[in-house]
């Protein structure tokens, strides 16, 4: 088992709401095989900053309930985000001992850049509706039009691209082979492969999913964003993913996190 315990790190759209889990059933697997697990609770559609400020104040209140020194985070897409800059800004890298991410945007995404060139009025009508719906959703500070921008290729500040040498860091990506393999991330699918240079897992792609030591696929064939997160995946890939997971946290446990 981990030294420490292992949170999981949403990204956009998919979060913990009553019976929906963010994360599908992949924290009830890892805490049956004997793991110490917890799903974030940052917003859906929060900020990068605002989201690291609420996962701050979750790992800390972990750290002190549970009475571990640190945690290991792996985070899916924009959450990857939210940790690094929970780390690198707000002083947690003594409280993070690994952060692995898994389709994470690290040089944004071209898709944003694309609905970013839509009509202003049209971009302020959908992010209303997304920032209602996510309110009702729990969201405490949704805010769909910054998140959009924060996601975007050309996004980038110079002091993002340093990171603490105190954390381990690991990234995995994802690719999708054809739209007909999961039809959630098909449309978005016909979209990235014109717009990326590279394999895309539907929204993210490999190359800008690279950060801190590259490790490659997670997992072997075509699988898409969504499915990352066991989100609508068919059993025989499922237990695929589920598989990467278990190898995942223990690779953690062997280098004594």
């Amino acid at each position: 088992m981990t030294k420490y315990p292992i949170i999981l790190v949403h990204g956009i759209v998919l979060k913990d709401f009553r019976f929906f889990r963010a994360f599908g059933a992949i924290e009830k697997m890892l805490k049956s095989e004997g793991y110490t697990v917890y799903t974030s609770k940052t917003d859906g559609f929060g900020t990068v900053e605002t989201n690291a400020v609420q996962l701050k104040a979750q790992i800390t209140g972990i750290i002190l309930n549970g009475g571990a020194e640190k945690v290991n985070i792996i985070a899916h897409s924009k959450g990857g985000l939210d940790a690094k800059y929970m780390i690198e800004f707000l002083g947690m890298e003594h409280r993070v001992a690994s952060l692995t991410t898994l389709c994470t945007p690290h040089k944004g995404a071209q898709i944003a850049s694309f609905i970013l060139r839509l009509p202003i009025f049209i971009k302020k009508f959908i992010a209303f509706w997304v920032n209602l719906c996510y309110r009702i959703f729990g969201d405490k500070n949704p805010d769909s039009l910054t998140v959009c921008n924060q996601l975007k290729a050309q996004y980038s500040k110079e002091d993002m691209l340093k990171f603490s040498d105190k954390v381990y860091c690991q990234s995995y990506s994802a690719s999708m082979e054809r739209s007909r393999d999961d039809f959630i991330m098909g449309i978005p699918l016909m979209f990235t492969k014109r717009l990326e240079n590279s394999k895309t897992d539907g929204l993210v792609s490999e190359e800008s999913s690279k950060f801190g030591e590259y490790k490659g696929a997670a997992v072997e064939g075509s699988v898409s964003h969504s499915e990352m997160v066991d989100f609508m995946v068919k059993k025989k890939k499922r237990q695929q993913i589920h598989g990467f997971y278990r190898k995942l946290c223990g690779e953690l446990a062997s280098r004594g996190f």
